[in-house]
C-alpha cells in the first residue's frame, strides 16, 4: 500500500527535528531542551506542534501538476530568563539543517522557510509562554507517490 505524501512529509519533518536539529543544538555550548515527539512533559524536552495544509498553487505549478503545501511548526516555551534565547536557537538550528536538506531526504522537491516569528508573552512573569512559529512552503511533484 502506498503511503500518503502528507504523512511522508510529516515524518520527514519529525525526523529532521529529532535527529538533525537536535544534533545541531548539541554542538552548541548551551544546554537547550531537545525535540521529542511523545507524551513526555518536562523542561528537558520540547514537543512542537506541526500543521500541514495545501496552499494556493501558482499557474505554472497547476500546469505541470506540482502540489503545494503550507506548514507551520509551533514551539511553546515556559517564560523564563532563557526562553527568548531558546527560540532563536531553535530557529537558527532549523534553518541551518533545512538549508543542507531542502528535499527532506528526497520526499519533496523543495521546502523553504517563508517566515519565522518569535512571540513573547503578553505579560511577563504571568505564566504565559514564549512561542516560536516557523512557516514553510513545500512543493511536491504530483507523481512522487
Amino acid at each position: 500500500m502506498k503511503e500518503f505524501i502528507e504523512l511522508k512529509i510529516l515524518d520527514a519533518i519529525r525526523k529532521l527535528l529529532t535527529e538533525k536539529v537536535n544534533a545541531k543544538l548539541n554542538e552548541w555550548q548551551f544546554l537547550i531542551p531537545m525535540f521529542e515527539f511523545s507524551n513526555y512533559k518536562c523542561n528537558s524536552a520540547i514537543v512542537p506542534v506541526i500543521s500541514l495544509s495545501t496552499c494556493e498553487q501558482t499557474e505554472k505549478e497547476r500546469i505541470i501538476k506540482i502540489d503545494a503545501y503550507s506548514m507551520s511548526i509551533s514551539i511553546s516555551l515556559p517564560d523564563n530568563s532563557e526562553s527568548e534565547m531558546y527560540c532563536y536557537a531553535y530557529s537558527t538550528a532549523f534553518e541551518k539543517v533545512l538549508i543542507k536538506d531542502v528535499t527532506l531526504g528526497g520526499i519533496v522537491d523543495i521546502a523553504l522557510i517563508t517566515g519565522k516569528k518569535v512571540v513573547p508573552p503578553k505579560k511577563p512573569d504571568c505564566g504565559q509562554e514564549w512561542e516560536l512559529v516557523i512557516s514553510l512552503r513545500i512543493t511536491v511533484e504530483g507523481m512522487k507517490i
